[in-house]
């Protein structure tokens, strides 16, 4: 259920943070944007919906989220973008580690639409999405503060 609790607050600080994306994002990627922003709120959805057929109290969203960074244009849209969704692949990747059967299959599929987003975003990739951000702290923890993975549910990349 922990995991679980973790990639729901993942999505509503992904929620959260393509509200600020859509509001500095270009004309050419708006729609992009937009499509992000859809795709979050239904897998929160579903995900609130999940936890209380387990009979779990969805962990509610913030008011607001702490950003890494200032969002005054479209190039630090598109990075803030980026990053919400290398968080989510890694929080769902918490996931799909925690999980089996058909909520595995779920989470694997979340976790492949965050990294693919991911790349289109940023331009680039990585071998194991999901992974790679789990670890850039160097202690081989994995704990980066991501959201929901015990740290906040900040959007914080």
């Amino acid at each position: 259920m922990t995991a679980l609790q973790s990639a729901l607050a993942a999505e509503h600080a992904a929620v959260y943070g393509y509200g600020v994306v859509g509001g500095r994002i270009g004309r050419r990627r708006r729609a992009e944007a937009r499509a992000a922003y859809d795709a979050h709120r239904a897998r929160r959805d579903a995900l609130v919906r999940e936890v209380r057929d387990l009979g779990g109290e969805p962990v509610a969203a913030s008011a607001a989220y702490a950003l890494p960074f200032q969002v005054p244009d479209a190039a630090t849209a598109v990075r803030l973008a980026a990053g919400l969704e290398e968080r989510v692949a890694g929080v769902y990747s918490d996931l799909v580690r925690a999980t089996t059967g058909g909520r595995r299959g779920t989470a694997a599929a979340a976790l492949r639409e965050a990294a693919v987003r991911a790349v289109r975003w940023s331009g680039e990739s990585v071998a194991f999405p999901g992974l790679a951000e789990r670890t850039t702290d160097g202690t081989g923890t994995g704990d980066t503060g991501a959201a929901g993975a015990g740290g906040s549910a900040s959007p914080t990349p």
